[in-house]
């Protein structure tokens, strides 16, 4: 298992938002953690990449406790896109993509080697910003510079991708585009994928599993199917719905409040 979470309990003060988490993740399955606000799914993710660390229990990343791992041989195996990003001012996008090399670099190494340009290249093909890679990043568009962070994260060469809610800001089209490039990378490449997302038909049309979160409590976990159900949807959300199957899978329609 790439990541396992036993007991994780945690938050920002002496008050834990999760309370004693309990799951794991098969290599190239795509996790989706959905709820209503202030269900703490940021902060799980937040517990998963070290951003924060637990008050109780423990984050394996392939069988190691992660916040006791070095910082540079978690981010060889681990990487995460932030809803935020900070724009730095007159980096290209090839430039932006290279730091992805960093924990793969000896400290006193000031220029990338030919095999880590390779990967960065290969980053900027797999998404498909050849044409966009000299550009400086504050010029992109949103759905260009969230492929281009993307970049960055995929050259560390991780194994575990997080992302929290990378479809925030971003039209329906640049949407789909991201999220078809992303299940692309999980199925051609195993990358097991965690990502927190509030649109549940976007959850339901590409994750593997579904983790439903109340009150920072795991409430549910399984299949799109099994997890939005409408008596589910009903008592995390409180919103009356009917759930309909469609060419790209089940889809959620709201009708009211409950």
């Amino acid at each position: 298992m790439p990541i396992e979470l036993q007991n994780l309990t945690g938050g920002y003060t002496v008050v834990p938002i999760i309370e004693d988490i309990n799951l794991s993740l098969s290599t190239g399955e795509w996790l989706s953690l959905v709820g209503a606000n202030g269900s703490g799914k940021s902060t799980l993710l937040k517990l998963i990449s070290r951003i924060l660390s637990p008050q109780q229990g423990m984050v394996l990343l392939d069988g190691k406790a992660i916040h006791s791992q070095p910082t540079n041989i978690v981010a060889q195996k681990l990487a995460l896109l932030p809803q935020q990003q900070s724009i730095p001012t007159g980096l290209t996008v090839r430039q932006l993509v290279s730091l992805g090399r960093t924990p793969h670099t000896s400290w006193w190494q000031w220029e990338l080697n030919s095999e880590d340009r390779d990967k960065v290249e290969i980053a900027i093909q797999k998404t498909r910003l050849e044409k966009l890679s000299d550009r400086a990043v504050e010029e992109l568009s949103g759905g260009e510079r969230q492929r281009a962070f993307l970049a960055l994260a995929l050259a560390q060469e991780p194994k575990v991708l997080l992302l929290d809610e990378p479809t925030t800001y971003l039209d329906i089209n640049y949407q789909l585009q991201l999220l078809d490039l992303l299940k692309d990378l999980n199925q051609q490449q195993e990358l097991t994928i965690v990502t927190v997302l509030h649109e549940l038909n976007l959850a339901a049309r590409y994750s593997s599993r579904i983790a439903l979160l109340k009150q920072g409590k795991l409430w549910r976990i399984g299949t799109p199917s099994e997890v939005l159900t409408p008596e589910a949807i009903a008592q995390v959300f409180g919103v009356e719905s009917v759930i309909i199957n469609t060419p790209v899978g089940l889809q959620v329609c709201a009708i009211s409040s409950v």
